[in-house]
C-alpha cells in the first residue's frame, strides 16, 4: 500500500486520523486493505468479484471488473477514514430508524449515503 496525499472532507471539517494509508488501485491491494479495516466483508468482496467476472465474461466487457474495483476501493476508503465511516453509520441509522420512505429522515439519510459514496469514489479515482 502506498500513502496518498491527504484530502480533507468535502465540508472542510477536520477529520480523524486515517486508520491505514490509501491502498494502490489494484485488486490485491484493495483486498489487503479491506482485510485490515473490515475483514468481515472479505466474503462479500469475493462473491461480488465472482459476479463481476461472470458478467464481464458474459458481456465481453471489462467495465464490470472496473466498476467492482472502484466500488470496493470506495468501501475501503469509507472504512479507513473515520469521518466517512461515522457519516455512513449515522446515515444508515437515520434510514433504519425512519418510519417510512416518505419520512424526511429517510430521504436525508439516503442522500447522505449517496454523498459519502461519491466522496469516497472521488478520493479513490483522483
Amino acid at each position: 500500500m502506498t500513502a496518498q496525499p491527504e484530502h480533507g472532507p468535502q465540508d472542510g471539517s477536520p477529520r480523524g486520523q486515517e486508520l491505514i494509508p490509501r491502498p494502490e488501485r489494484s485488486p490485491e491491494a484493495v483486498r489487503a486493505a479491506l482485510a485490515r479495516v473490515a475483514p468481515h466483508r472479505l466474503g462479500e468482496m469475493e462473491r461480488n468479484k465472482e459476479s463481476a467476472l461472470a458478467a464481464a465474461l458474459r458481456d465481453g466487457k471489462i467495465g464490470h471488473l472496473q466498476h467492482w474495483l472502484t466500488w470496493w476501493a470506495a468501501q475501503v476508503e469509507i472504512e479507513r477514514r473515520p469521518d466517512l465511516s461515522v457519516r455512513q453509520r449515522d446515515a444508515l441509522d437515520a434510514v433504519h430508524n425512519s418510519t417510512s420512505k416518505d419520512d424526511p429522515a429517510f430521504r436525508r439519510g439516503m442522500d447522505e449515503l449517496d454523498a459519502v459514496m461519491e466522496e469516497a469514489k472521488r478520493a479513490v479515482s483522483a
